[in-house]
């Protein structure tokens, strides 16, 4: 972590200063390893986190461990169901408790000297170390964990920003439909991008890009959802943009009576916990983000089963980004690895009782994303090479395919400013 009182935070302080309204950011935020250390404090480090599913730990004595920049957590289920976090880090010398990825234990056993924990951090045994040692002064650090309709946010901070109850109010009744919490992972990918978190976020948040760079997803969206220059339109697009919004105004009756949460909900500049979420279209046949637009699994999340226009619940975060259908949900993650390297986590979400090879087959299920995935990858890349070279100056932002960057640029420059790295 930069000791805010360095030349480098003045550095920091002065970039974010300078950057440009409606312009992506000046190369060295997203270059500098200064930066980065920065961004892992004051981002990763204070605000709400995207980190993995409610189903990643499903059973009592269920472990995952998750790095967040430089920092190591643990998620588990103690003994009595409830969802808990700690920091990765044995109260006696430091040593990290577990490896990354899932594990099942009973106990919390610390690999270097046995210290060992309980499942609600309590401190159970630690040999050696005399009889006036007092093992209630040295149980695990927490970490601040919350369950949001199956998605699990974590926040690294003594004092996580209040704001994530405005993300559970509006999330919870328009994820309760697909029960996340009871649903299975039937296939998780990781893969690295070379590219900086900030790239790998502002790429996701634009589909300017997707026709000519996604046309597996494309099948499954509507272009028109992510906006376009009206003056711009050949008549034939103009058709085609005013169907989609009569299409909305059928779809929307239906959710209504449905009662399915629709409306498009930004809680993005101006709040410390970045979302945005709204229920889309999906084009096609309707059904799922699968290259026939079919539903991949027979049998739907939660209450989907006489509702399969339910569409796609978009869900963006500052580190995640997230499409839940009536049949499957894609929940993604990312975390900054380096300051030209981010880990992007999928996982593919179905009822808990589909069977593989039964009630899906896993490539139908998989290939749009992974494609996706592949295809963002290699644009990331070219992105980070591109903001490396000196030749690099911010370039503008569309304001009909690109606000959502805008937003997100605005917000990292403002929330890194309230957290120390104001001029």
């Amino acid at each position: 972590m930069l000791d805010h009182g360095t030349a480098d935070t003045k550095d920091i302080a002065t970039l974010l200063a300078s950057r440009r309204p409606g312009h992506s950011l000046p190369a060295a935020l997203y270059t500098s390893p200064a930066v980065w250390q920065a961004d892992c404090d004051a981002i990763f480090g204070r605000h709400w986190i995207a980190v993995g599913v409610t189903c990643d730990v499903p059973e009592a004595g269920d472990v995952m461990a998750i790095d967040i920049g430089p920092v190591s957590i643990v998620i588990l289920r103690d003994d009595d169901d409830r969802l808990r976090a700690f920091h990765n880090v044995c109260a006696h010398r430091g040593a990290r408790l577990v490896p990354p990825g899932r594990s099942v234990v009973g106990k919390l056993v610390c690999p270097y000297h046995q210290w060992t924990y309980d499942l609600d951090g309590a401190l159970a045994l630690a040999p050696h170390m005399g009889v006036d040692f007092d093992r209630s002064l040295h149980h695990l650090k927490p970490v601040a964990l919350r369950d949001i309709g199956g998605i699990l946010y974590a926040c690294l901070a003594e004092d996580p920003p209040e704001d994530i109850d405005q993300l559970a109010t509006i999330m919870e009744p328009r994820l309760a439909p697909y029960d996340l919490r009871n649903a299975r992972v039937a296939f998780e990918q990781d893969l690295i991008e070379e590219g900086n978190w900030k790239l790998t976020m502002e790429n996701n948040r634009e589909c300017y890009h997707c026709a000519s760079n996604h046309p597996q997803l494309s099948l499954s969206f509507h272009a028109a959802d992510f906006g376009y220059d009206p003056e711009g339109l050949t008549e034939t697009e103009k058709a085609e943009a005013n169907a989609l919004l009569d299409a909305y105004a059928s779809y929307e009756t239906y959710w209504r009576d449905e009662g399915l949460p629709f409306e498009a909900v930004e809680h993005t500049v101006g709040w410390p916990t970045n979302f945005r979420t709204q229920r889309l279209i999906i084009a096609g046949l309707g059904e799922s983000q699968t290259l026939d637009t079919r539903a991949a699994v027979q049998i739907p999340l939660g209450q989907g089963a006489d509702r399969p226009w339910m569409g796609d619940v978009h869900l963006w975060g500052i580190n995640s980004w997230n499409h839940v259908m009536s049949d499957h949900a894609v929940i993604v993650t990312a975390f900054p690895l380096a300051p030209d390297r981010t880990l992007v986590r999928t996982k593919w979400l179905v009822h808990a009782e589909a069977v593989e090879g039964e009630d899906y087959d896993l490539e139908t299920l998989t290939t749009v994303w992974k494609t996706t995935n592949a295809e963002d990858a290699h644009l990331v890349g070219l992105a980070h090479r591109g903001v490396s070279s000196p030749g690099y100056r911010p370039g503008p932002y569309s304001p009909y395919t690109e606000r959502a960057l805008d937003e997100f640029a605005g917000w990292y420059v403002a929330r890194m400013q309230a957290n120390g790295y104001a001029t």
